[in-house]
């Protein structure tokens, strides 16, 4: 009875008090409970009931907002500011630590549904450590990435299933252990939420199978045991047909059991059900402040707005502007975050002097296409026919397992293409030529490597549409064209190019297959066409992916090599258009990848130079490409956290080129967008405006701390140039006039260390 009335008093003293700190404006009252306080009058209070003098200094409020949200915690500079609990109307909660307006820390949001995350916040994302209870049970504990399951966890799932291992995009991928609730267990690789490579299952019955999987059922080379020491060692696949092995009978016993190969791969696949897991609906980062009347509403300069607890959209500003949707226009604050690991400090950047950048004049498509007339056309058409023919013809299965005689220099094929046609090929209205095909074999892997679609890749070269070839030839001399659709590019190529190609092929192929997110140029088919007639020409040709082939407008371009002689580029800056590409020493930004993209980029840098290096390859570069997410309608490029607004209507920047926070939100929690999100292409970043010291040449670059958010396209490219007779020649020569270290033509390894050590100097994890 003592320990109740105790209980009830303490109570009663802290409603009191409360209830005085809205009367009065104490400041002096404990941090809010975990637990409201069961006041019906939430929702029909409009008022502001705080009343402090200092905005500056952390108090205790209590507001009721006029959409009937609610608000009781620390506060200041008009914005919630330390620990507090923010109630919506729909019934989410978020209760713990703020900074500026923006939930950061430890905290803990609940949804109406029973749903619960408690852990680290960052910029208003799940982002760190924590634990979501789903509503029917479901479980996961351990880390996140901006609101998705990203590092070591494990779920449990409501039907009873566990996954203990590592996540990526909120999928499992990487080494990871799955129980099933019958007792069954994988132990091993898995791929966007699927086993796929190396791993085992056992059955509580004593079978096992040991083995390759690919997309959730075995394929490839693999061993399935029975308790009895039977087992069966061999290829599996879904085509009983390629199903090829061996049975062994038990050692105790010399007798012949008859098995069905199909029955027991049925048997797997029936176990091999991965339970999807419950989707969450909302996300903290989707969740805004509702607008209160300010103290200082009387100022004409302060216009209430709505703001996402990400801070993306501020609440409170001073001269700003909002849209209908919420979005600020101009904000002193309010960064916008996209990306993990934000340094408080960024939150009102310091502007740097000169004058605003603005968005580059864009034309249109690169290149003349190639119509008949063109001094091209019949090379084109010739282009076209090969690849059709090449691509088209029917072929056994492709396997990524291939043997060593597929990369022989020696394999290449010559097929004749009449015009009345022949036996294998069609008749066509262009002179009779001939067509060689390199390697078929392992060009048709590295395209289903690269999930090529045959039918799609014949339709981007082939199809109706005419190909565009640049207007002017690279430096090398070689000629480029494009596909209708911008997603293949094809270059002419040199004898000494193809060479080096034949020889590193083997090499550049175990490399591609073993790292995914290698940023080296994708190679799809490399063939020759020969002219006949007096002539007697060969074209040589490399078909490889358009690393800048996207929606979104590329408003800068960067070829990047971490030389300095002859770096820069000619053309005066008025003159300069989106499709431009500028050089190292034209270079005025900082790249800055958020943590986890930075650390992959990391190791796959180091990974790329020393495949290049071993090959002896040097010359290459990195191709970036730039959008920039935020521009006025009169071109001024928008820094994050300095919106400013042109004139005073609300919505006049309305039209200006953004990325809204909803498509935004979709792009960093749906996996289906995640599909086009991967290292070096469509990758959300943000870029610091940097200046060059005065000297001109150097390569130190100094950050000023204006900052612009942008989407990422970047790759390696030109990496068929081996360190010859000619480059140690070039070398020689510009050695004597310039300093060795600053010249392209340098050893592999100088090469290698110099581009490594640049680029790690030009791209930084946004912290």
């Amino acid at each position: 009875m003592a320990k109740a009335w105790e209980a009830t008093l303490r109570k009663t003293q802290a409603m009191a008090k409360k209830r005085a700190q809205s009367i009065f404006g104490s400041m002096s009252i404990a941090h809010v409970s975990d637990d409201f306080d069961n006041d019906n009058s939430i929702s029909h209070h409009c008022e502001d009931k705080s009343y402090h003098a200092d905005e500056n200094d952390p108090s205790q409020v209590e507001k009721f907002l006029p959409n009937g949200d609610y608000y009781t915690g620390n506060w200041s500079e008009n914005c919630p500011h330390g620990h507090g609990k923010y109630l919506w109307v729909d019934g989410c909660i978020y209760l713990g630590e703020w900074f500026r307006g923006q939930a950061i820390g430890k905290g803990r949001f609940s949804w109406p549904s029973g749903a619960t995350y408690d852990g680290e916040f960052k910029s208003g994302y799940m982002d760190g450590k924590g634990t979501y209870t789903g509503p029917k049970g479901e479980m996961y504990k351990g880390f996140w990435v901006m609101n998705m399951k990203h590092g070591q966890g494990v779920t449990s799932y409501d039907n009873g299933d566990v996954y203990d291992g590592e996540w990526r995009h909120g999928l499992q991928e990487g080494h990871g252990k799955y129980l099933w609730s019958n007792g069954n267990y994988y132990i091993g690789e898995w791929k966007n939420g699927l086993i796929s490579g190396m791993g085992t299952m056992i059955w509580t019955n004593g079978n096992k199978y040991e083995g390759n999987w690919e997309d959730g059922i075995p394929k490839g080379d693999g061993i399935f045991r029975w308790p009895d020491g039977i087992y069966y060692e061999g290829t599996w696949s879904t085509d009983p047909k390629e199903q090829i092995g061996t049975y062994h009978a038990s050692s105790s016993t010399d007798e012949k059991v008859n098995w069905d190969a199909e029955a027991v791969f049925t048997q797997i696949l029936r176990s091999v059900k991965i339970c999807p897991g419950e989707k969450i609906t909302i996300f903290p980062s989707q969740k805004k402040l509702a607008a209160w009347r300010s103290p200082k509403a009387g100022d004409p300069r302060i216009r209430p707005g709505r703001m996402s607890v990400d801070s993306r959209m501020r609440l409170w500003d001073t001269e700003g502007s909002f849209s209908s949707d919420g979005s600020t226009r101009n904000s002193t604050g309010g960064r916008d975050v996209e990306l993990e690991g934000l340094n408080l400090e960024q939150l009102n950047p310091r502007m740097s002097p000169g004058r605003p950048l603005r968005i580059p004049k864009v034309g249109k498509k690169p290149g003349e296409i190639i119509t008949k007339g063109h001094k091209n056309y019949e090379l084109m058409l010739n282009l076209q026919l090969g690849i059709r023919h090449a691509v088209g013809r029917r072929a056994p299965p492709t396997s990524l397992d291939l043997k060593s005689s597929a990369f022989d220099p020696r394999e290449k094929f010559w097929t004749k293409f009449p015009p009345e046609g022949s036996k294998h090929t069609p008749p066509h209205s262009s002179n009779e030529f001939k067509w060689k095909d390199y390697c078929p074999l392992v060009f048709r892997a590295l395209r289903k490597l690269f999930k090529v679609d045959a039918a799609d890749y014949m339709l981007s070269i082939c199809g109706n549409e005419a190909l565009r070839e640049l207007s002017s030839p690279g430096k090398s001399g070689s000629f480029f064209y494009l596909s209708s659709d911008d997603r293949y590019m094809i270059k002419t190529m040199k004898k000494a190019e193809v060479k080096v190609l034949l020889r590193m092929l083997s090499a550049y192929y175990n490399h591609v297959r073993a790292f995914e997110s290698t940023l080296v140029t994708k190679f799809f088919g490399l063939h020759c066409v020969k002219l006949t007639g007096p002539i007697q020409k060969k074209v040589r040709f490399i078909i490889m992916g358009n690393l800048l082939c996207t929606e979104h407008t590329i408003h800068r371009r960067f070829d990047l090599k971490g030389s300095s002689l002859g770096r820069t580029t000619d053309k005066p800056e008025e003159e300069m258009d989106a499709s431009v590409i500028l050089k190292d020493l034209d270079l005025n930004f900082i790249f800055r990848l958020q943590k986890a993209w930075f650390q992959e980029f990391c190791r796959q840098v180091v990974r790329d130079c020393e495949f290049l290096e071993n090959e002896r390859i040097m010359d290459y570069s990195m191709l970036v490409g730039i959008h920039f997410r935020e521009a006025s309608k009169a071109g001024d490029l928008i820094p994050s956290g300095a919106r400013t607004p042109i004139g005073g209507d609300d919505h006049e920047n309305d039209e200006a080129p953004r990325l809204s926070r909803a498509d935004m939100d979709q792009l960093l929690v749906d996996p289906a967008w995640w599909t086009s999100i991967r290292l070096g292409t469509n990758m959300p970043a943000q870029v610091e405006r940097a200046i060059r010291r005065p000297d001109g040449e150097s390569q130190i670059m100094e950050p000023t701390g204006e900052f612009y958010d942008v989407v990422m396209f970047f790759g390696i490219i030109d990496i068929l140039q081996d360190y010859d007779i000619s480059k140690k020649l070039e070398h020689a020569y510009k050695s004597m006039q310039y300093d060795p270290t600053i010249i392209s033509a340098v050893d592999p390894k100088l090469y290698s260390k110099r581009f490594r050590d640049f680029i790690f100097r030009i791209f930084s994890e946004d912290v």
